[in-house]
């Protein structure tokens, strides 16, 4: 009898180490997955963003990034499809947009998604357009035929989880980064 309940213990033992395993193996994983989805959903959607600033692009693209409710408090694009935007002289044919991830958090189970980003353009190739020549000028000075740089910055963003697919509700800056020269 004594060896039976050794050989159910040693069993007991060795089922629940092989179960705590396999549960945070299925913890990192859908960590993971979440954490490389986030990353997708930032770095096109804030991409996505900046061409429809600068390039005016078509913004009904970025309700797959974006809650809309997000979208009707966002002043920089709202002054862009308000054609107020600074890049509205100027015809604004690539970005280098980069976007650099330095924080995330998601309970696997959560459908509730906090992360930490950098996004930068350090090159926008664009010239300004002929008849807007005058206004660019008297707006930016001498460097009037260059676009004017963009305001990057370090962000705090809470994701959603709805339908399967992650959307950023909101953004907030935490600190205006230098324009690169």
């Amino acid at each position: 009898m004594e060896k039976l309940r050794r050989f159910i213990w040693y069993l007991a033992g060795r089922l629940f180490f092989v179960l705590a395993l396999a549960g945070i193996c299925t913890v990192v994983f859908y960590y993971a997955m979440n954490a490389s989805n986030i990353h997708i959903v930032l770095k096109d959607g804030m991409a996505r963003r900046a061409q429809v600033i600068m390039m005016e692009e078509d913004p009904a693209e970025l309700g797959k990034f974006f809650q809309s409710s997000y979208l009707q408090l966002d002043q920089n694009l709202q002054i862009a499809l308000d054609d107020q935007s600074p890049y509205i002289c100027y015809n604004i044919r690539g970005i280098d947009h980069r976007l650099k991830m330095t924080w995330m958090w998601c309970w696997p189970w959560d459908n509730i998604a906090r992360a930490e980003f950098t996004e930068e353009i350090p090159r926008i190739d664009g010239r300004v357009k002929p008849q807007y020549s005058a206004t660019a000028s008297a707006l930016y000075g001498e460097n009037y035929e260059s676009p004017p740089r963009w305001q990057g910055g370090r962000y705090s963003a809470v994701l959603v989880k709805e339908n399967g697919q992650w959307h950023i509700r909101s953004l907030e800056l935490l600190e205006a980064l230098q324009p690169a020269e």
